[in-house]
């Protein structure tokens, strides 16, 4: 029904010069302010909705805009045109003009798979994979075989669902479209057939071996390459081996998260390695040569004299390679001055004498058992 009352140009807030792009803008920023979702239990906001919507309805379009501006409300009402039956014509109005939900599935989410555009394309859905590595495989980087339990397209049928020979029926529930209007409050809103589940058909003579699904469960081993460098809790993506997509879709991806077992011996820093070795004193006061192990095996390593116990060594470009590809970490040496337990008496000897020296008191002899007994008898 045309409101007689309104002028559409005011109802927007334009010129009567405005262009068709000032047109749209106002009545999307109209649209906004007064929706009813923003302005619950709000009847004014109601109505001006919908005046937005008549004032848009025709001035969007020449031939109405053009009567309106010679004839006025009088003018639309003789041609036949203008106004609105149901709320069901302001979608199919701006789908016809703007394509898929028009500017109101633009900007309240009616668009993409508009009512007439039926069943859509879909993405197959992804996977995931846990691969499991050691340091050596971070190192060096390694080809891992994968299990992965997946839907396939049946073979019978080539994924229809139906027997061989048989078709698939139009979907009664959405006629085909893949989707149904649904009333939520003052808007109708699209949503997927629960009876196709968005396909737009049904099975009604299903395939066996998939029982009309058309898919198949099966076992699938795929090869991934773990580049080095990579770190505990990484994520890798592998387009295109998921499963099949619908109506024509595009597969999933597969998404490895790798899991890096600790080393009894290494301890990872970043791009570094870490590891503890024990040294003697006397190492650890003269300096010398030792053999520290790597992941490849061994490497040696020159102690400095007067090496203080938790002095840390590095070697440079013994770690893991960069991800990025910026060069390789290095591996970090942590040593330990270790205190021997038992000492022979030519070592407890030299050792006072170097207490001696440098005037650190020290404990007394230990004596045995049998001086003991024989300074007990005396």
């Amino acid at each position: 029904m045309i409101n007689n009352n309104r002028d559409y140009y005011k109802t927007l807030g334009v010129p009567k010069s405005a262009s068709q792009d000032e047109i749209k803008k106002a009545y999307r920023k109209a649209a906004l302010k007064h929706h009813p979702d923003r302005n619950p239990n709000s009847s004014e906001s109601e109505d001006r909705f919908k005046d937005a919507a008549e004032a848009y309805q025709v001035l969007s379009d020449p031939d109405k805009r053009r009567v309106f501006d010679q004839f006025g409300h009088a003018g639309l009402q003789d041609s036949g045109v203008g106004g609105f039956r149901s709320f069901d014509d302001i979608f199919d109005l701006f789908g016809d003009i703007f394509g898929g939900g028009g500017v109101l599935g633009d900007l309240f989410g009616f668009g993409g798979r508009g009512r007439r555009a039926g069943p859509q394309p879909r993405q197959g859905p992804s996977l995931k994979v846990e691969i499991v590595l050691s340091f050596q495989d971070v190192m060096s980087g390694v080809e891992k075989t994968v299990s992965l339990r997946l839907n396939e397209l049946c073979s019978k049928c080539d994924g229809t669902g139906a027997r061989e020979g048989a078709k698939r029926d139009t979907c009664s529930a959405c006629n085909g479209y893949g989707v149904v209007n649904q009333r939520s409050g003052f808007f109708m809103v699209q949503a997927t057939c629960s009876t196709c589940e968005g396909v737009g058909t049904t099975v009604m003579d299903p395939c066996k071996p998939c029982k009309g699904s058309g898919r198949v469960r099966v076992k699938r081993e795929m090869k991934v390459k773990i580049p080095p460098g990579v770190d505990d809790g990484s994520r890798m993506r592998i387009r295109g081996e998921g499963e099949p997509g619908d109506n024509g879709g595009p597969p999933g991806d597969v998404y490895c998260f790798l899991r890096v077992k600790p080393h009894e011996f290494f301890e990872r820093q970043g791009d570094d390695l870490y590891c503890e070795i024990g040294i003697s004193f006397s190492q650890a006061a003269l300096g010398g040569e030792v053999e520290v192990p790597t992941l490849d095996g061994t490497a040696s390593l020159r102690l400095r004299s007067g090496t203080q116990s938790h002095q840390l060594y590095r070697l440079r470009g013994m770690g893991f390679p960069n991800l990025e590809g910026h060069g390789q970490g290095d591996e970090l040496v942590r040593v330990v001055v270790e205190v021997p337990t038992k000492l022979t008496g030519e070592q407890e000897e030299l050792l006072r004498e170097l207490a001696k020296t440098d005037g650190k008191k020290v404990g007394p002899r230990k004596r045995s058992l049998i001086q003991k007994f024989k300074e007990y008898l005396e």
